[in-house]
């Protein structure tokens, strides 16, 4: 079992931080405020954060650098298009013990199916629950329930969303995780644990991208969690 998957099982709630660009000084950030997993990004043009993020060969060293920093799960969204993920990249990126990746399903090729990294997917506001009813048996470890529309980022979270998320965890045999595509605030946790989410993805809606921001924001969702 890999170490998403473990945490995901063994914590009532789990506190991820997406970093807004790859910046060891924003994960040290992070992690002073109490994360429970890491983030990061290649290949990617990033809607929330606005960032745009370079191939694994740019961002190797702080790849190697952050491994050595922090033990707990780091995650990798290793491509914003089926187009941008590359085969050696995902084998790279195990080698180099990232531990698990994030990929909206209709970007990931078949090859990361055999990946030994534990493996999570997003949908989009358009989700079907069966459609998502089939990921049940498959080898995917968890869900990213990134559907809230574009537009909407940023604003609070909403009675209806809570419906949607408890729709998909009633679906899934696998743990949910929640990004805060809406504006998420600690008081939104309890709400959330009560529908069955297991994880809060933090980014930069709620994080912003500086050291302090993040730290600051990253420690309130903590000591929420904590409780």
């Amino acid at each position: 079992m890999g170490k998403l998957t473990s945490m995901l099982q063994d914590y009532n709630m789990s506190l991820i931080v997406s970093l807004p660009s790859n910046d060891l000084e924003l994960a040290k950030a992070a992690i002073a405020g109490g994360a429970d997993a890491i983030k990061v990004h290649i290949n990617v043009s990033h809607r929330a954060s606005g960032n745009t993020f370079g191939s694994l060969a740019e961002n190797r060293k702080f790849f190697e650098a952050l491994t050595r920093e922090f033990s707990g799960p780091i995650g990798v969204v290793p491509g914003g298009s089926i187009d941008r993920v590359q085969e050696a990249e995902i084998k790279e990126l195990e080698e180099l013990g990232i531990s698990y990746y994030s990929i909206y399903m209709e970007h990931m090729p078949s090859f990361m199916l055999n990946t030994s990294m534990d493996k999570t997917v997003a949908g989009h506001s358009d989700f079907h629950l069966d459609t998502l009813r089939s990921l049940n048996g498959t080898a995917i470890n968890a869900f990213e329930a990134s559907i809230i529309n574009g537009d909407e980022y940023g604003t609070p979270l909403n009675f209806q969303d809570l419906l949607n998320y408890k729709s998909i965890v009633d679906t899934l045999e696998m743990p949910v995780i929640v990004p805060s595509q809406r504006k998420l605030t600690p008081n939104d946790i309890p709400h959330l644990a009560e529908v069955g989410i297991k994880g809060i993805m933090i980014g930069a809606v709620v994080t912003g991208k500086d050291r302090q921001s993040i730290e600051r924001e990253t420690r309130e969702m903590r000591k929420m969690i904590n409780r």
